[in-house]
């Protein structure tokens, strides 16, 4: 892309003092996994192609449903019965043809989550169960790869930044994971439309301060009650 093409492009995001050029042009040099293209997956895409994000891997071997639509907003009615990854390759190459797209059409567990989380920069997590977040955040642990964490259900979410410059993980404040397979998710209890969105949108903008090198919230989960509109930071 012409430099021109750059500035015209991302112009609002170099205006930023804290950005500039030297700041974007870490953003067009990184390269971020997303885990899952769903509920927070959808907008943590979005939010990244747009910024330039120059290499977005994304993560997931399911097909895109009619009943996702309401919160999966990179998929659309067209795309329904296709790979989730094919419709977010789709939605990412409609809105920026520059950045490389990497689409995983597979599952993350023990026999690949090595090979794919050692290739990137930074790693996102918008899995929906917890053997998944627990295999994530272990092998990023392992390659000392920052991670970012999130989870949702119902009008509450909570996020947090982990393994980064020597921050805590996962485990730090929940050192196993739940040993009740029937606990709620989304499927039996729901998820409003937009809590993903707001909670995705929160993952974007740490994933952009850890590549740009800013300031960032480490060792705090921060709680998202959107019912009664309160957001609580909280150590560990």
């Amino acid at each position: 892309m012409k430099k021109e093409d750059i500035f015209a492009r991302y112009s609002r995001q170099i205006f930023i003092e804290e950005i500039g050029l030297e700041g974007q042009r870490k953003i067009m040099n990184s390269k971020v996994l997303v885990i899952g293209a769903g509920g927070l997956g959808s907008p943590v895409v979005q939010y990244l192609a747009a910024a330039g994000v120059g290499t977005l891997g994304v993560v997931d071997f399911d097909e895109v449903e009619l009943h996702n639509l309401n919160r999966q907003i990179i998929h659309n009615e067209s795309t329904v019965g296709i790979s989730k990854v094919k419709s977010a390759g789709i939605f990412i190459r409609n809105l920026n043809h520059q950045i490389k797209f990497v689409g995983i059409e597979q599952k993350i567990d023990e026999s690949n989550a090595e090979e794919l989380i050692s290739g990137f920069d930074v790693i996102i997590d918008g899995s929906d169960n917890f053997k998944t977040r627990y295999l994530v955040n272990d092998t990023c642990v392992q390659f000392k790869k920052p991670l970012v964490y999130a989870s949702i259900l119902g009008f509450s979410g909570q996020v947090a930044v982990f393994n980064y410059n020597g921050s805590k993980n996962l485990r730090d404040i929940f050192p196993e994971p739940p040993f009740d397979e029937s606990l709620p998710d989304c499927d039996s209890l729901g998820v409003l439309g937009a809590l993903p969105g707001i909670v995705g949108s929160m993952m974007a903008n740490l994933a952009l301060k850890i590549i740009t090198d800013l300031p960032l919230p480490l060792n705090q989960l921060t709680l998202i009650d959107t019912l009664n509109w309160r957001f609580q930071a909280v150590d560990f």
